[in-house]
């Protein structure tokens, strides 16, 4: 009976089309239903393709970074963070590596079904058409887990590739990447497969005032690849069919502190444009994560194995169907429901003598959502409202925790904790006014929840000396919030956004600090009474002919309200949440040739939740530049970190400092026939 209602949803999909009277010819898009005209009340930034393409290091969570505010837990990238530190949030409300906005691409969710992080090299630059960002919660028909906002990646389409694309480039550290795509497109669909690989030697992570004869340059090896297939099944439908895969190995800077991350997603979205909109979308996640972890003396002269978790199978299946009744041309109406499962266990060895371990442990469960939404807009001349609502039902079951001695004997620790459910309304309004055709005044109020991960309940885990326990009672996270803003276009291709935002997010989840010492500190995940956030986003766009100017603004002031066992963390700033992020963006293009620099800024912030360790804060310049040779090839070079500002990533309890990566250049060719 678990998998009914998915089973439901998906079978209701052939009667939709039934639905469908008489409408205009639509052509294939491989996209979902259009936006709704009702997000104009909302801080929306639009990411294009030639910026996904024209950044230095040819990586998403990079491009992401143009949009201020929005931050991955940690600021290292995809070559050399630990992928459990690279969840993503927004507006300053914190994070403990676990997401707090809603990441989906095609429509289906994409955090790790069992941790809540991201698996950025799977999401090669290439393959990607556009993403928009939607700051603030509620996210409606997009599905729960939008605390902080929504990212909407949405694949490239047949008029956004070549027939065939193929680019190679190496880089410092004896670096090389590749990326590849073909398209076929044919009357009534199109199919496209691609593929990306990228390794390097790496570089030290931890910076070399801090360095021992231990430490050593972090390598990688990536590589990802996808098959996409839209096909016209009826007039006005569309069946859309993905799949994909990937592979990401890393290592820490240290002997014993290997990560292995691998990947498989599946999903069939079928999209009616007649009369009845409508959209039913089936996905199929597995992920598998490995990794290990290392204890290292304080001189940094010797380490050791300290954890092995060998193995972290898990799956997230899920389904969602979207209904679009023709109520009016002045009113956009949705109706749906969608269905999340996910379940995952973590497989460890820990407790090391004489470089052996001693001890098995083995932790997890499964979690489920239901949810029914509305989502509606209307336009009434130069105002538009807009509202939606959704109802889930959530339950987690099946949680356990053993650890056991591998030489066998009685059970050290066996817990199951008990099945808990329950439900969360959520929901968000607007509306914009264009009082002038320059002017749009915003306006916003939005609530959204978040279930904690498998992760955060079950699984306690460590980096070097520190140690975090897990915590089965954790209730989800809520957060409330108010927006308004003011959206200025005195021209063409100029535009100027401002945005004031509040939030409270109540029951926040953190890593709280129970002691310390010079070495090592004890943690544990608790529920805070909440985090309150204000602040101001400004984001501004001019293009003129050739030119292009982005630049990205937010200035946050977050605070912990904390009572209780916690009550240390009042009024303290939340882990890795700076106060101000700055992006800005000078570029030019002329066809195939390109010019761009890029200059971020992030203030000060803590890497722990006592704000006793500090972050330095950190400039970045970045360069990109494309020359075309021929008509089919182009030679680019890229800059990351050119003036190699040292970025300040983590700061561990032996006042260890690691940095993010250090000046990385590239020189490549791209090809495009077609």
């Amino acid at each position: 009976m678990r998998y009914l209602p998915l089973v439901a949803l998906i079978l209701a999909s052939p009667a939709l089309a039934q639905i469908q009277t008489t409408g205009p010819d639509i052509v294939v898009t491989g996209r979902g239903l259009s936006a709704s005209p009702g997000e104009r009340a909302f801080d929306v930034v639009t990411i294009d393709r030639d910026r996904l393409q024209a950044n230095a290091s040819q990586r998403l969570e990079s491009v992401l970074a143009d949009v201020a505010g929005l931050q991955q837990f940690r600021r290292s990238d995809s070559r050399s963070a630990n992928p459990t530190s690279q969840g993503i949030t927004l507006r300053g409300i914190g994070g403990n590596a676990s997401s707090r906005a809603l990441l989906i691409l095609d429509g289906v969710p994409q955090a790790d079904p069992f941790g809540g992080w991201v698996a950025f090299p799977a999401y090669a630059t290439g393959r990607l058409g556009q993403v928009r960002v939607t700051r603030g919660g509620g996210s409606g028909y997009f599905g729960p887990g939008a605390l902080a906002g929504t990212i909407q990646l949405d694949s490239a389409t047949p008029d956004q590739l070549a027939p065939l694309e193929a680019s190679a480039f190496y880089g410092s550290r004896d670096s090389v990447e590749a990326q590849g795509s073909a398209a076929l497109v044919r009357e009534g669909g199109f199919a496209t497969l691609s593929a990306a690989y990228a390794r390097g030697d790496g570089f030290v992570p931890t910076v070399a005032a801090s360095r021992g004869p231990v430490d050593r340059p972090a390598p990688y090896e990536q590589a990802s690849g996808a098959l996409r297939t839209v096909v016209t099944i009826a007039p006005a439908t569309e069946i859309q069919a993905n799949v994909s895969a990937f592979t990401d190995r890393r290592e820490r800077g240290t002997a014993f502190t290997a990560n292995r991350s691998q990947g498989a997603d599946a999903s069939l979205r079928l999209v009616g444009r007649g009369r009845w909109g409508w959209s039913a979308l089936a996905y199929l996640q597995t992920r598998a994560f490995a990794s290990g972890f290392a204890s290292v003396n304080a001189a940094r002269t010797t380490v050791g194995q300290s954890l092995n978790q060998y193995n972290t199978p898990a799956t997230g299946l899920g389904a969602r169907l979207e209904v679009q009744p023709p109520v009016g041309s002045a009113v956009d109406l949705r109706l749906g429901a969608d269905i999340r499962d996910v379940s995952g266990k973590t497989q460890e060895l820990f407790t090391f003598v004489n470089a052996s371990p001693t001890r098995r442990r083995e932790a997890g469960g499964s979690t489920r959502t239901n949810g029914l939404f509305a989502d509606g807009s209307v336009a009434l001349g130069r105002l538009t409202l807009t509202g939606a609502a959704r109802v889930d039902w959530w339950r987690i079951d099946g949680g356990y925790l053993s650890e056991r001695p591998i030489a066998g004997g009685a059970a050290l620790t066996d817990s199951r904790f008990g099945d808990r459910d329950g439900s969360a309304f959520t929901g968000r309004v607007g509306a914009a006014w264009q009082p002038l055709d320059a002017v749009t005044l915003r306006a916003a109020g939005y609530r959204g929840w978040r279930l904690p991960t498998l992760n955060e309940l079950y699984r306690p885990f460590r980096v070097g000396n520190d140690v975090t326990a897990a915590n089965a009672a954790l209730a989800p996270e809520r957060l409330t919030g108010i927006e308004g803003g003011v959206t200025l276009t005195p021209f063409a291709g100029a535009s100027l956004a401002a945005t004031l935002f509040h939030n409270r997010l109540d029951d926040a989840i953190a890593n709280v600090t129970l002691s310390s010492t010079p070495t090592s500190a004890s943690r544990v995940r608790r529920n805070l009474d909440a985090i309150r956030s204000t602040g101001v986003e400004v984001d501004a766009a001019y293009r003129f002919g050739a030119f292009s100017a982005l630049a990205s603004w937010s200035h946050v002031d977050a605070r912990v309200k904390a009572s209780g066992a916690a009550a240390t963390l009042d009024r303290l700033r939340p882990a890795q949440t700076p106060r101000d992020a700055v992006s800005g963006t000078l570029g030019w293009r002329q066809d195939a040739a390109a010019l761009s620099a890029t200059l971020r800024h992030v203030a000060r912030q803590f890497d722990d939740d006592q704000n006793s360790r500090s972050l330095a804060p950190a400039t970045t310049l970045d360069g990109f530049a494309a020359l075309p040779v021929t008509r089919v090839l182009t030679i680019e070079a890229r800059a990351e970190n050119v003036l190699d500002a040292r970025v300040e990533a983590g700061i561990s309890g032996a006042s260890i400092v690691e940095r993010a990566a250090p000046r990385t250049l590239w020189i490549g060719v791209r090809a495009k026939i077609g």
